[in-house]
């Protein structure tokens, strides 16, 4: 039996037969007829059934499992469960792995009494989850399989508009090129309170559409919330940076310094703008000293690149940068 002939009809007993009366493989071959049809309700109805039947065992199963497979499974049992915060993150993290998939077409996904009760924070947790392996979603077939996603962002924030939680929302449209969605995430936010948070996300969705000016406002906006973080620091500066304005990059380094003067990112981005501004070889020396350190590697060989078009700079020092970044 495929997981096909499940979606098209086939009952509980013919999968319990099939599975030699084995709830959890019931559950794995069911799980295979969700992934390959998420929205048609027949694997749902057979997965009650034997939820309703089985529980306690199926519960212990389930546990002792740990198979990613079976996850949109273990999703619909929570939301039979009553447990929408679970469902939810559940779907979130299969859905990280394998985008590819519309799992949330699942009608579930979409039932008022799922939509009516996840809290706003589970629903952000899981938001972040989908974006955990770094697919791009900026597509329309994306669009299209996230389409659910967006639907409940709109229903959950205007219920519950918890500020942080819809800040943390808003990363998912912005992923998917939904800025409008993401936009309206954080004036939600923002008309019960400005929090910082919700400014990192207006500036980072600035940000992705292109708009530096807007971005760079944004940013200052969360330092006004927020001035001792030193990452906003860096942030404000790499807009600066990447405005052509290396003056005002190095500036805010300086100040985010202030904050954390032992932040090996804040140090390798000071050397760097100060390579770039004056042709320092010193800086450029504690740029390739610092390279080493910095886990981001493109973030790495971004400053690599920034210091390297510094002025009057020996030939030798900027190719033993470059072969840091590989470049």
């Amino acid at each position: 039996m495929s997981s096909q002939s499940v979606a098209a009809g086939v009952g509980l007993a013919g999968v319990m037969a099939h599975c030699g009366g084995s709830p959890v493989g019931a559950v794995e071959l069911l799980a295979g007829a969700i992934a390959s049809a998420p929205a048609a309700p027949e694997p749902y109805a057979a997965l009650a059934g034997l939820w309703q039947d089985r529980r306690s065992e199926l519960k212990e199963s389930l546990e002792e499992n740990g198979s990613l497979s079976v996850v949109p499974a273990q999703a619909y049992f929570l939301f039979l469960e009553g447990d929408m915060d679970g469902a939810v993150m559940s779907l979130g993290s299969v859905t990280g792995v394998r985008p590819d998939v519309a799992w949330a077409a699942a009608p579930w996904f979409g039932d008022v009494r799922f939509l009516g009760a996840v809290s706003a924070a589970a629903l952000a947790e899981a938001c972040l989850r989908t974006l955990d392996y770094g697919h791009d979603l900026d597509t329309d077939e994306m669009r299209e399989r996230f389409t659910p996603w967006f639907h409940a962002l709109d229903v959950v924030s205007e219920r519950h508009p918890v500020p942080e939680s819809l800040a943390a929302m808003a990363r998912l449209p912005r992923a998917c090129g939904q800025y409008e969605l993401s936009f309206a995430l954080c004036d939600r936010a923002d008309a019960v309170d400005r929090v910082m948070w919700t400014a990192v996300a207006r500036a980072a969705t600035w940000r992705a559409t292109g708009d530096l000016d807007q971005a760079a406002a944004a940013f200052e906006c969360a330092l006004l919330l927020d001035s001792a973080n030193w990452s906003l620091h860096l942030d404000l500066a790499d807009v600066r940076a990447e405005q052509g304005d290396f003056a005002a990059a190095a500036r805010l380094v300086e100040q985010g310094l202030e904050c954390a003067p032992h932040e090996v990112t804040l140090r390798a981005a000071s050397a760097a703008y100060r390579t770039r501004l004056a042709g320092s070889s010193d800086d450029l020396r504690a740029l390739i000293a610092l390279a080493p350190e910095i886990a981001n590697t493109t973030y790495r060989n971004l400053l690599i690149d920034y210091a390297c078009a510094g002025p009057n700079l020996p030939r030798r020092l900027v190719a033993k940068a470059r072969s840091i970044g590989g470049n």
